[in-house]
């Protein structure tokens, strides 16, 4: 059939409409990539330690010392993701940093990260005759003491007072000087050109001595008193139901004016004690506590472990996974290199034995440092990895034992930051620590949202480590100390981890290097 030019038009006009259709019925779904702005690194001028960056929650924490201006922070270096850019001019001039500040770092969408200041300004106030310590409420500019009743409330001798930072001004200055406190007393404070209005109050107490409290441990009780200075302060304390008292010696006491604390040791464990406050011949009221279990970790031994394919795994097969190691991610381009051996201890049963290497064809491939961590591997980040660290605890240990050996290697591959290490001796690390955050810590050693642990952070109960840089022929017994924040915060989890190379989680490292650990023991005594 032939087509005139009006059958083509009508055709043409026909098959634009049935396309517009069409168009009009597909959806633009390709997603934009998903890649998470980060800050990288960032400085601030007179900061006294490294900032933590936290990636999960997209924090950044300063820590400043006291002469520190919080309210203008100077930034002096960051680093981003590569292709992200830092909305407007956030860090132009100085930043105030007495509350969170947040900025927007952009990349296909926005992120919002908040920068939070830590500064601990040392606060006081001691009295002539005070009982206990001062109460400095920061929050409301606020001072409660108390004295002995036999102090006459019109004329106290305030002995030293400090409610600012190192430099800042008070007036009236009230440093050895007599106060009349039957009423409040105002103070200004300045600092960096900022005045607060502060308000002393001071009040009379019959009770001339106060068992605060008791925290116990395992086989260590941490008792508090509150008393005047300058008496014969101390704490006393017996089996529940024995008649006599035992005092605590004056090494295990310490004095902080009119507070003191006594850390009572050898005590034993799942059992009730009493305890008090004396002054002089005064006595505070009993106060009543149990020790805690001795609890060890599943697998301290470091005996039980299987191979499934090339992956060696430190549990028994079928049975209770409590420790793992970085092995499925050095197997995605080689073999495990956190391996058990026989060349343990004692001559006997299994250890493990962890080696840095180099994993990979030719030059292609990572350094991945033998490890060993209480947790588990939750999957492979490309080529980097994700660790879950910690596991339910809720014990005081006070150190961690083992023994260990180690040969170390010249470091011999190195990320940016690390490249002055080529050439220096390996370090071999332990380290514990107990933490009371909600959930187990999450590591990330991937560069663009790398998240690792941090001994400084404010969810760190107690922290310890060892480290070696010399080879170690033959084993050797170690032990440190687990360093308590509080006597009185409770665990929530702990973490332990052994690394041939101390810089691993930064791809950094000797490749040879190679620490041997084995029998390890959670001590709960000092």
């Amino acid at each position: 059939m032939a087509y005139n030019r009006d059958n083509i038009r009508y055709n043409y006009v026909i098959f634009t409409c049935i396309l517009l259709l069409l168009a009009s019925c597909i959806k633009n779904d390709i997603p934009y990539p998903y890649i998470q702005a980060n800050f990288l690194s960032i400085s601030a001028e007179t900061q006294d330690q490294g900032s933590i960056i936290d990636s999960i929650s997209r924090k950044v924490t300063f820590t400043f010392p006291e002469t520190t201006d919080i309210y203008n922070v100077k930034i002096s270096d960051y680093t981003i993701t590569p292709g992200a850019e830092l909305v407007g001019d956030p860090f132009a001039g100085g930043i105030d940093l007495s509350t969170p500040k947040t900025v927007i770092l952009r990349l296909y969408q926005d992120y919002e990260w908040q920068m939070i200041a830590n500064q601990n300004i040392s606060r006081y106030m001691t009295l002539s005759g005070q009982v206990g310590s001062s109460v400095i409420d920061v929050p409301a500019h606020r001072v409660v003491a108390y004295v002995s009743d036999n102090i006459d409330i019109t004329a106290v001798k305030i002995e030293t007072i400090k409610l600012g930072a190192d430099g800042s001004e008070m007036s009236p200055n009230l440093n050895g000087k007599v106060v009349d406190f039957t009423h409040e007393v105002q103070v200004t404070v300045t600092d960096h050109g900022r005045s607060e209005e502060w308000k002393l109050y001071v009040a009379t107490t019959e009770s001339s001595v106060t068992t605060v409290r008791a925290d116990a441990w395992t086989s260590v009780a941490w008792v508090y008193g509150e008393a005047e200075e300058g008496k014969d302060n101390g704490v006393e304390y017996r089996l529940s139901g024995d008649n006599d008292w035992t005092r605590v010696p004056q090494e295990w006491l310490r004095h902080d004016g009119g507070s003191f604390s006594a850390r009572i040791i050898h005590l034993s464990p799942l059992t009730s004690y009493e305890a008090r406050a004396y002054s002089d011949d005064e006595r505070g009221a009993t106060v009543e506590f149990t020790t805690g279990p001795v609890v060890q970790l599943p697998n301290s031994s470091l005996d039980e472990w299987w191979l499934n394919g090339k992956v060696w795994n430190p549990w028994l097969e079928g049975g209770e996974q409590y420790w793992d190691t970085g092995n499925k991610g050095a197997t995605t381009l080689g073999s495990s290199n956190s391996v058990p051996t026989d060349d343990t201890s004692t001559g006997e049963g299994w250890a493990a034995m962890l080696e840095t290497r180099f994993v990979g064809i030719g030059s292609i491939g990572k350094l991945a440092a033998g490890n060993l961590f209480v947790g588990y591997y939750v999957r492979t980040d490309g080529t980097n990895g994700i660790l879950s660290f910690g596991r339910s605890f809720s014990q005081h240990p006070t150190k961690l034992r083992g023994y260990l050996k180690y040969k170390d290697a010249p470091i011999s591959h190195a990320t940016e930051g690390f490249t002055s290490l080529i050439g220096q001796p390996d370090t071999c690390i332990v380290w514990c620590a107990l933490i009371d955050a909600p959930e187990p810590f999450e590591i990330r050693t991937n560069p663009k949202n790398r998240q690792l642990f941090d001994p400084e952070s404010p969810i760190v109960v107690a922290y310890g480590k060892i480290e070696y840089g010399e080879t170690i022929e033959n084993y050797i017994p170690f032990e440190f100390e687990l360093n308590y924040k509080s006597t009185q915060r409770e665990p929530k989890y702990i973490l332990l981890t052994a690394s041939a190379s101390k810089y691993g989680d930064y791809f950094t490292g000797g490749a040879g290097a190679v620490l041997y650990l084995d029998d390890l023991e959670l001590i709960y005594d000092y």
